[in-house]
């Protein structure tokens, strides 16, 4: 254990600098037309800070309510035979259909009354860069682990804007769209916001979607 911890402060503490060093250059012969398509993405994604967070919020189209997402969790309590617990994602996804808490007596299904109302629209974290990259004509998977697992896997050292910043297991938790200047976008409670790009929990590549 004290090993792995070790390892967790060391890369969070390379990865840190690395983002914020300035971005490689493309290829100048492909960079106007890549440049144009990557401002067109985080353009599109900047126009919605401030929208609210919810679960299973947002598509191509734009913000949506959590309609999308009590419906697969509601399938999910239907299929799940074990009795146990679904947990919910805790960065900014759906809950994970299928996920269990293994061993905790007592749990039971999510209940209702916990999942967010359906008055509400807005975008969770994959909602938002699933919106962001359809203003470039890109249709990307609607989960950040989908998301995280296409394009090119760069490291953190060459980050450009554009990148995808993918948090837990494949980036199953979470995803952020890099701006640049060691700032992100992210669909995350209470809203769609721009912070410092954070390390913690980070996988250590970033995703290219698109290249030059």
């Amino acid at each position: 254990m004290k090993r792995i911890y070790a390892t967790t402060i060391a890369l969070a503490a390379a990865l840190a600098p690395a983002l914020i060093a300035a971005p490689a250059h493309a290829d100048p012969l492909s960079q106007t037309g890549q440049n144009q398509l990557v401002d067109r993405v985080i353009q599109r994604a900047l126009s919605q800070r401030g929208v609210p967070f919810v679960y299973g919020g947002g598509d191509v189209n734009g913000p949506t309510n959590s309609a999308r997402a009590r419906a697969a969790t509601t399938r999910s309590a239907l299929t799940d035979i074990t009795g146990r617990a679904i947990l919910p994602s805790t960065q900014g996804n759906p809950p994970v259909p299928g996920s269990v808490t293994p061993g905790l007596p007592g749990t039971s299904l999510v209940p209702s009354e916990d999942m967010p109302d359906t008055t509400t629209v807005g975008f969770d974290a994959s909602g938002l860069i699933q919106y962001a990259f359809a203003g470039a004509g890109i249709k990307m998977p609607r989960t950040s682990g989908e998301q995280c697992s296409v394009g090119q896997k760069v490291p953190p050292a060459q980050a450009r804007p554009g990148d995808l910043l993918c948090y837990g297991p494949g980036g199953t938790q979470s995803v952020a769209l890099y701006l640049g200047n060691n700032q992100m976008i992210e669909g995350t409670s209470p809203a769609v916001s721009v912070s410092p790009a954070r390390t913690s929990n980070m996988v250590p590549y970033l995703t290219r979607v698109l290249s030059s």
